[in-house]
């Protein structure tokens, strides 16, 4: 279920700040988005740009909703408003982040879109993975730039943030590789990672143990 295409329309018909996105982020939006309406939830997103992207948060997370923008702009301050806060500063400076991190406890959604440059992006996730939470989500977008060598990326290069991606792949089955990966605080904590084109989004969700159990129809138990 896709949602009801709000953020389509408030997109394709935005009167008001620039917004800039591809097309086919608002499915992954609002797939992954829709459970969070009107649950007043805290938003972060890293890159602020022209406030727009700000603004369309605010509308459709409805009243309530707090919306948190990190941008190192200081010119970003001016859109701010009534539930809509700016912090100054870059998105791999630990000590914003502690700054963010201590007004706001945690993150029901964090969404990366701000410089892109792939170290920048793997801090953020070190810094922020754990401040959203148990039950939230963190989204990282404009991942082509993983495979351009402007932003520190390429295709199977170290360190690239897809690259890194594909590690979680393995951790988030740590359980079962018979010790070759440890069970982790990422294992433990995270339900699914969903890797789309340009995007990468992992959903938060406290783990239990694994079991197995098997059944069987009536007339086939029988026959053993």
């Amino acid at each position: 279920m896709l949602g009801d295409g709000f953020l389509h329309r408030y997109y394709l018909n935005n009167g008001g700040k620039r917004l800039h996105k591809w097309f086919h982020y608002f499915d992954i939006y609002e797939r992954h988005f829709e459970r969070f309406r009107n649950r007043a939830p805290t938003i972060l997103e890293i890159g602020v740009s022209d406030g727009g992207s700000l603004q369309m948060w605010k509308a459709y997370f409805g009243h309530g909703a707090r919306v948190v923008g990190i941008d190192i702009n200081p010119a970003c301050k001016v859109h701010e408003e009534a539930g809509i806060e700016i912090f100054i500063g870059s998105q791999d400076d630990p000590a914003l982040i502690d700054q963010i991190i201590d007004r706001y406890d945690a993150f029901d959604i964090v969404i990366d879109d701000g410089s892109h440059i792939m170290r920048h992006v793997m801090k953020s996730f070190e810094l922020l993975y754990d401040k959203v939470d148990p039950y939230g989500l963190y989204l990282v977008e404009d991942l082509h730039t993983a495979y351009w060598d402007e932003y520190e990326g390429g295709l199977k290069r170290a360190g690239t943030f897809m690259e890194f991606v594909k590690d979680k792949l393995d951790e988030i089955n740590a359980t079962h590789t018979r010790g070759a990966i440890p069970v982790s605080t990422f294992t433990l904590s995270t339900a699914c990672v969903a890797v789309y084109d340009s995007v990468a989004v992992f959903e938060k969700r406290p783990q239990g143990t694994r079991q197995t159990s098997m059944t069987t129809g009536m007339g086939y138990a029988e026959q053993d």
